[in-house]
């Protein structure tokens, strides 16, 4: 029953907790010994608990200690999965139309047994960036495209705008183009509490009941979130963007 709700085994689960719980020590014990954290994670070692904090957060615990947040991570291992939860969004009034661009990040296929694990792609992002060609504006892409909706999954890719798609990136990045189209924009606004369960309580909002109510045709051309350059989702009122490509 817990792996049905939650997406993954208990102790994947606990594991997973131990892994936040040490990122969050690591910010506010400056002293704390990367050895103590692991013994307490329950690794065997000090590269155990390295690897596994890699993979997790997309970067190493030296350098998560100089300066990465772990909060948006928080809702990959909540406390409690409550049943319902009250998100704000609405659509903005006027379609907007964008020229090409291109995103480059890491992607992979989902599908409803592993979307639990999208929150892992922006970990790898974070970690890396700055990027070399990156866009000045900091503002990051999640980008959905060829979903296969039959088989239930999808391409997501977690990435920043950048100039040229000829530039050098990181092993496991590629570049997504982004054709010029119309969109309707959707408005997530966040209450302060885990990202994840919000945004998955929104995307069933948008696709279930506004887009329908809309009367806008939806194109086959990638949609994406988009997030501000200052986004910090732990903050009542921060906002999401979600891009729907329609007809105009």
């Amino acid at each position: 029953m817990f792996t049905a709700r939650m997406g993954r085994s208990v102790m994947a689960h606990v594991r997973g907790r131990r892994l936040v719980r040490s990122a969050r020590r690591l910010c506010a014990e400056p002293d704390v010994k990367l050895i103590d954290l692991a013994l307490d994670c329950g690794f065997e070692s000090q590269e155990a608990f390295t690897r596994a904090f890699k993979r997790l957060f997309g970067a190493s615990p030296g350098r998560f200690r100089s300066g990465f947040s772990p909060n948006p991570i928080e809702g990959q291992f909540p406390m409690n999965a409550p049943s319902s939860i009250a998100t704000a969004v609405a659509r903005l009034p006027e379609l907007v139309k964008l020229d090409e661009f291109r995103v480059a990040g890491p992607s992979r296929r989902f599908d409803g047994t592993t979307k639990s694990e999208i929150p892992q792609l922006w970990s790898a992002l974070v970690g890396t960036l700055p990027l070399e060609t990156q866009l000045p504006s900091w503002a990051t892409y999640g980008v959905v495209w060829s979903v296969d909706r039959e088989a239930g999954n999808f391409m997501y890719m977690a990435g920043v705008g950048v100039k040229t798609g000829d530039c050098p990136l990181p092993k496991g990045f590629e570049v997504k183009e982004i054709p010029a189209a119309t969109y309707a924009v959707f408005r997530i606004t966040l209450n302060g509490s885990a990202l994840h369960p919000q945004v998955k309580s929104a995307m069933v909002i948008i696709w279930g009941e506004l887009i329908p109510a809309s009367g806008l045709r939806v194109v086959d051309s990638p949609d994406f979130e988009m997030y501000s350059g200052d986004f910090a989702p732990d903050q009542p009122g921060a906002v999401i963007d979600l891009y729907v490509p329609v007809e105009a």
